[in-house]
């Protein structure tokens, strides 16, 4: 199956999914990030503005102590991650060149300045292969210096974990793990 075929197949899945399973996903998350060292809950927190079928993760802002970051991503397709000061609310967010709300008055942070990053996804296969929307502006940020270090996961329903490996091209960036309503799981070691 091609990759706008898998994206239908995975957006229908996903929404459909998404309404009961949203408590679940923010629970797993924080069980994730309660898991982690000290030294690796230093930074903010980058998760994305929901769209229609995807994890809210702004509840996060109120569930634990790390701050949070909100992607903006430009015509081209870069995407810089900005401090989300008064979240959870949306008073100081402006619409980027996508109409996706961030806190375009926040500075662009360094990869230094964040924890991790929670990247959207409709599926992921195990070797940590994530299939996106197709504007390739996460694999374009997770191959730059600095940002190809940070822990990144995707945050989906397990159902969209895709049983053999999906379809890649050369320049896709495999994510570390990924998060479902069944918990934390890492990318096969051998990628």
């Amino acid at each position: 199956m091609n990759k706008k075929a898998l994206r239908s197949e995975y957006r229908r899945l996903r929404q459909a999914l998404m309404p009961r399973l949203n408590a679940s996903l923010v629970e797993s998350v924080l069980a994730h990030l309660n898991a982690q060292d000290p030294p690796h809950r230093h930074g903010a927190i980058g998760i994305t503005w929901p769209l229609p079928g995807e994890p809210d993760l702004r509840l996060l802002a109120e569930l634990q102590p790390a701050p949070l970051a909100l992607p903006a991503t430009a015509a081209d397709y870069s995407v810089t991650y900005h401090s989300w000061r008064e979240a959870p609310s949306p008073t100081e967010l402006r619409g980027d060149a996508f109409s996706i709300p961030a806190p375009l008055s926040s500075p662009a942070l360094k990869p230094t300045e964040l924890a991790l990053l929670l990247i959207p996804a409709l599926a992921v296969d195990r070797n940590g292969m994530r299939l996106g929307y197709g504007g390739g502006c996460y694999d374009r940020l997770l191959s730059q210096p600095g940002w190809s270090t940070l822990p990144t996961f995707a945050v989906l329903p397990e159902a969209c974990v895709h049983a053999t490996l999906l379809p890649a091209e050369p320049w896709d960036q495999p994510l570390d793990g990924w998060i479902t309503e069944q918990g934390c799981s890492l990318r096969r070691a051998s990628q």
